[in-house]
């Protein structure tokens, strides 16, 4: 009798959570104590459609609190089915309330769509970011390198935030536009003594057009001096011409060498062809013996002929004693 009435005990009690579960009487009370005005039915509803009453619950009675009495529960269910975050959409609604911003419910939910912490929008907004920007490296006109690095203070768009650029378009845009301030300087020096006329032309090009933010200053936080960029491309480019005039004289060289190569194979080929004439001289004349053309007499006028030239060739070539000079 004792284990069939804690039976019944038992299976009371698992009855009693399933129905608190799916009929949250507790809930309901807090609502209608808070001045919410959600029925029990609704709430039983929301177990059956998936949607956790407590988090409906709780953001209609912090928005009903702050004042915002347009917010109503189709809303809030529709965009957590949808997806959405409510405790940051109520959030990002009752702090833009209480700081005078205009945000409304379909803008506080495409934000959160979006993909985009709309909370931490709002509080942007009220409290504005500083961006460090990385080093950017830029070279004047004077071929000197100089490396700055800027904080920019940025505050939410609140209507840009859906399709905005976000912060890496920003620090590009500043990235680009220091680099172009100090490409036009004529001078480092100018650049070292003025640095805020950086941050002025910065600011001028309107580089927060098309993100979600609106910068509200830029500001430099240091810059220093790099590499003396023209020297450099001042020594790469003699060294440049350097190579190209050895690169031109060693091609001149080879062209020089191969034509005196040339030239001597033509005077190695001319010489063969003057052997080979001579060795034909010999052969005439023992042909010109024998046909009758030629006699011993007219052979040794030949010899002594050749004989004269010698010895004139001879004496008119100074001996090496005659071309000393007299010490």
């Amino acid at each position: 009798m004792d284990y069939l009435l804690l039976l019944i005990i038992g299976v009371a009690f698992v009855l009693l959570c399933i129905f608190f579960y799916y009929v949250p009487f507790l809930m309901w009370i807090s609502a209608k104590v808070s001045g919410v005005n959600i029925s029990l039915i609704q709430l039983f509803l929301m177990r059956i459609r998936k949607v956790p009453p407590g988090v409906i619950t709780r953001a209609m009675i912090e928005a009903h609190k702050a004042g915002l009495k347009t917010l109503t529960r189709d809303e809030l269910e529709a965009h957590y089915l949808a997806g959405g975050h409510i405790e940051r959409v109520v959030h990002a609604l009752v702090s833009a309330s209480k700081a005078n911003i205009d945000l409304s419910f379909q803008m506080a939910t495409a934000i959160d769509l979006a993909g985009r912490d709309v909370f931490q929008a709002v509080q942007m907004s009220v409290n504005p970011k500083v961006i460090d920007t990385p080093p950017v490296t830029a070279v004047s006109k004077n071929g000197i390198q100089l490396i700055a690095k800027a904080r920019v203070t940025v505050r939410a768009n609140i209507k840009q935030l859906v399709g905005g650029a976000g912060e890496e378009t920003i620090l590009a845009r500043v990235g680009e536009g220091i680099v172009s301030s100090i490409g036009s300087a004529d001078n480092h020096e100018s650049v070292l003594e003025n640095p805020d006329s950086i941050s002025k032309l910065v600011l001028r090009k309107g580089l927060d057009a098309g993100t979600a933010f609106e910068i509200l200053s830029i500001d430099i936080a240091d810059i220093d001096i790099g590499k003396n960029i023209g020297a450099v491309l001042q020594m790469d480019q003699a060294q440049a011409d350097k190579n190209i005039a050895q690169a031109k004289a060693e091609e001149r060289r080879a062209m020089a060498v191969a034509l005196e190569q040339e030239m001597k194979a033509k005077a190695q080929e001319a010489r063969a062809k003057v052997i080979e004439a001579e060795a034909e001289v010999p052969k005439a004349m023992a042909e010109a013996f024998r046909s009758g053309n030629m006699g011993i007499m007219d052979y040794y006028r030949m010899k002594n002929i050749e004989a004269d030239t010698s010895m004139r060739e001879s004496i008119s070539k100074p001996s090496s004693s005659q071309s000393k000079p007299i010490t």
